[in-house]
C-alpha cells in the first residue's frame, strides 16, 4: 500500500526538523515547502538538512514580491495595527505561506498539510483556517495537538535532546532557547526566558536593529511617497540615496536604513486570540517607518469623519488579520471599504529617524483637506469669526440642558 503524502510547512528550525522525522516515523511521505519570505536563512543548507532527515522532496519558492505586494501593502494602506503596538509580521506571513503550501500540496497530489504551531498559539488557527478557506477538503496534521506528540514531547526542551539523539543540528541551545521568526517585514521572539515579563530581554537578541546607544548620533531624513494609500518611493534626503520604487527592493531598504536607527523595537504582552496573554519582543523597522508616515498622511488627506470611520474599520481588520481570518468574507469586505478611503491619500511625508523615534517632519499632497489660508492665524481668509458664536451656543444647549436635569435630579434627593 502507498504511503499518503503530507506536506509540512518547513522552516529549517528545531520543531519543523524534528517534526520531520516525527513525520516519517509515523510511515508518511514528507515533502518540505519552504517559503522565502525575506527571512535570513540559508536555503541550500536547509534544504540538505531537510533531504538528511529523509524529506521526499523539498520545495523552496520565493514569496518575497508576491508577501510586500499582496499583505504588506494593503496592511500599510489600511494602517493595520493590532492592539495599538504590534503591525502584524507574523501574522501577515501566515496566509502568504498558506497559499504556497496549499499549492504545492495539491500540485504534489498530497492528502495533508503539517505546521510547526503549538497548540497554545495563534499561528495554528492562521495556518489552518487559510488552507481551509483555500482547500476545504483539506487534511491538517498539527503534532502539536496529537497526543501520541505531546506525550513524547512536553516543549522545546524534549525536542532539542531529540534532535541530539538523532544529529539534527539546530540554531537553539539550553543556554538560549528563545523562539523566533522571520521574514521580510519582521522578527519576533518569544518563550524561553522571554516567557517572564518582569524580565528585559537580553540585548543580543535583537537581529535587525542597532542597539539604540550605539546607533547614529545625527538624523536620517526620508521623504516616502505614497499614490492611493500604498508606498510608491523611498528617497534618502540626508545622503542622496534613491529613489527606490520597486516594492522589494524599497522594503529591504527601510529595513536596513530604519535598522541602522534603531527603529521598530517593541517588547509587549498581547492577547492571543485563544485567550492567553503572551509575551512578544518584536523588530519592525521598515514597518514602523511606513505605518507613522501613512498615518500622517491620512490626517492631512482624508476628511474627519471618514478617517475616524477607516480607524473603527482597520481595528476590526487587525482583528481579523491576527486572528487568522484573511481569506474570510468580513476581512475582505473591510479591505475593499477601507480601499475606497485611500482614493486621495497622495502625497509625500518626510520622516526623521533618530535612536529608535520615526517622526514625522513634514507632508505634501496636492489634493488635502488642508487649508492653509482658511485656518491661518494671520489672516480671516473665507472664514467669519462671527459665524463661531452661534456654533458654540448651539452645542452649548445640551449642555446647559444637563446641566438643568442635574439640578433637577439634586433637588429631588434633598
Amino acid at each position: 500500500m502507498a504511503k499518503e503524502t503530507v506536506v509540512l510547512a518547513y522552516s529549517g528550525g528545531l520543531d519543523t526538523s524534528c517534526i520531520l522525522l516525527w513525520l516519517l516515523e509515523q510511515g508518511y511521505d514528507v515533502v518540505a515547502y519552504m517559503a522565502n519570505i525575506g527571512q535570513e536563512e540559508d536555503f541550500d543548507e536547509a534544504k540538505k538538512k531537510a533531504t538528511k532527515i529523509g524529506a521526499k522532496k523539498v520545495i523552496i519558492e520565493d514569496l518575497r514580491e508576491s508577501f510586500v505586494k499582496e499583505f504588506v501593502w494593503p496592511a500599510v494602506s489600511s494602517g493595520l495595527i493590532y492592539e495599538s503596538r504590534y503591525l502584524l509580521g507574523t501574522s501577515l506571513a501566515r496566509p502568504c505561506i498558506s497559499l504556497g503550501l496549499v499549492q504545492a500540496a495539491r500540485k504534489e497530489g498530497a492528502t495533508y498539510v503539517s505546521h510547526g504551531a503549538t497548540g497554545k498559539g495563534n499561528d495554528q488557527v492562521r495556518f489552518e483556517l487559510s488552507c481551509y478557506a483555500l482547500w476545504p477538503q483539506v487534511k491538517i496534521l498539527a503534532p502539536w495537538r496529537i497526543r501520541e506528540f505531546t506525550e513524547r514531547f512536553q516543549g522545546r526542551q524534549d525536542l532539542l535532546q531529540y534532535a541530539a539523539s538523532h544529529g539534527i543540528p539546530v540554531p537553539v541551545t539550553t543556554k538560549a532557547p528563545w523562539s523566533m521568526d522571520a521574514n521580510l517585514m519582521h522578527i519576533s521572539y518569544e518563550s524561553g526566558i522571554l516567557e517572564d515579563p518582569s524580565q528585559a530581554a537580553p540585548p543580543e537578541i535583537y537581529q535587525m536593529t542597532t542597539d539604540p546607544m550605539k546607533s547614529p548620533n545625527t538624523p536620517t531624513l526620508l521623504e516616502i511617497t505614497f499614490k492611493n494609500g500604498v508606498p510608491a518611493s523611498v528617497k534618502n534626503l540626508t545622503d542622496g540615496r534613491g529613489p527606490y520604487t520597486n516594492p522589494l527592493e524599497m522594503f529591504v531598504y527601510l529595513n536596513k536604513v530604519a535598522g541602522q536607527n534603531s527603529v521598530g523595537r517593541i517588547d509587549i504582552v498581547e492577547n492571543r486570540f485563544l485567550g492567553l496573554k503572551s509575551r512578544g519582543v518584536y523588530e519592525t523597522p521598515g514597518g514602523t517607518i511606513l505605518h507613522q508616515a501613512h498615518v500622517d498622511l491620512e490626517a492631512f488627506c482624508l476628511d474627519r469623519e471618514v478617517l475616524r470611520l477607516k480607524s473603527y474599520l482597520r481595528d476590526k481588520m487587525a482583528d481579523y488579520v491576527y486572528n487568522g481570518f484573511w481569506f474570510s468574507p468580513e476581512c475582505e469586505f473591510v479591505r475593499r471599504s477601507i480601499q475606497l478611503s485611500q482614493e486621495h491619500v497622495t502625497g509625500w511625508v518626510r520622516v526623521q529617524l533618530y535612536k529608535g523615534t520615526a517622526l514625522a517632519v513634514s507632508r505634501n499632497s496636492l489634493v488635502a483637506l488642508y487649508n492653509q489660508s482658511l485656518v491661518s492665524m494671520d489672516e480671516h481668509g473665507d472664514f467669519e469669526p462671527e459665524d463661531a458664536t452661534g456654533f458654540i451656543k448651539t452645542h452649548a444647549i445640551r449642555l446647559r440642558e444637563f446641566q438643568r436635569f442635574k439640578t433637577q435630579a439634586a433637588n429631588l434627593n434633598k
